[in-house]
């Protein structure tokens, strides 16, 4: 199989892109060039050529008429290889990964990392310093360099690949993680309260999820010597809460919190309501069920 993209300056999206196909495709003959004779020859072309026709193998997106996101967001290279073989590349990115939750991170991937370089590359967002597109473009040679060109675009690639895999880690491990909070939801005695055996991050299972109900989630700390009672915000990424913990036990501590909130073991109620501890489940069960009675 040959692949082509084009010669000289690159950027983010044919970078990213081609890291994508190395693991999508398996080994191809590979070419950077504007010759129109080279690109009419190949059988995959990707931002150059002037040609956007899947059935033809080519993903150009520089025209008037050029393809478009649902929401009508512009496509750069990457956004298009990303959306015809990013699931085929994803079973390199994380080995061993679960199929049911292959199309989840497809999409956690596409909606983040992939968009925001179809925006950078096509000036609908702005971008600052620190921005992943220029930090990919710094890999292209300064004037007094003597490195070439397409050496410098495989290091550039090296590196996207290393994002990518993190990235898609890290996707993957937030899907397993939404699984397994829809699963102990599912398995609750009552819809109001989510035990944990570990912690998660929930967020994205609660919103996405349609967890309505759900008022307090339980989850143990990293050595599972304390069990925290924590309330859920009314929407992702407030500081209110669906219901408060009681005024009484904010600020306390120890036996303190213990005695108000009647268990043995507490250990501390934040002074803003949003969180309490217990040393046990149980007790951190019992907190949650408390403040649903003094709720009422």
């Amino acid at each position: 199989m040959k692949v082509v993209t084009h010669s000289g300056t690159f950027h983010a999206d044919d970078v990213f892109a081609f890291s994508i196909l190395r693991d999508a495709l398996g080994p191809f003959e590979f070419a950077r060039t504007r010759d129109s004779a080279i690109i009419e020859t190949a059988d995959l072309v990707f931002d150059v050529g002037g040609t956007y026709d899947v059935a033809r193998g080519r993903y150009d997106h520089h025209m008037r008429d050029l393809p478009r996101r649902p929401d009508g967001t512009p496509y750069s290279s990457v956004g298009l290889i990303w959306r015809d073989f990013g699931r085929n590349a994803l079973p390199n990115f994380i080995q061993g990964i679960d199929e049911d939750l292959l199309d989840a991170v497809w999409q956690d991937i596409d909606t983040g990392l992939i968009l925001a370089i179809d925006q950078a590359d096509n000036g609908v967002a702005s971008i600052n310093q620190g921005h992943l597109s220029l930090l990919i473009e710094a890999f292209n040679p300064t004037w007094a360099s003597d490195q070439s060109y397409d050496d410098a675009f495989v290091e550039a690639a090296d590196f996207a690949r290393g994002i990518l895999v993190r990235a898609c880690r890290h996707a993957h491990a937030e899907a397993q993680a939404q699984s397994l909070v829809l699963t102990a939801a599912r398995k609750a005695p009552d819809s109001r309260i989510i035990v944990l055996d570990r912690k998660l991050p929930w967020e994205k299972a609660v919103f996405e999820g349609g967890l309505r109900d759900l008022l307090f989630i339980i989850y143990p700390n990293e050595d599972a010597t304390a069990w925290y009672c924590r309330t859920i915000p009314p929407e992702p990424n407030s500081f209110g809460q669906r219901l408060s913990l009681p005024e009484a036990w904010r600020g306390l501590q120890e036996d303190e919190f213990s005695q108000v909130a009647g268990i043995d073991d507490g250990v501390f109620c934040h002074p803003s309501g949003f969180i309490c501890g217990a040393r046990s489940q149980e007790s951190a069960i019992r907190l949650a069920e408390k403040a649903i009675a003094a709720g009422r």
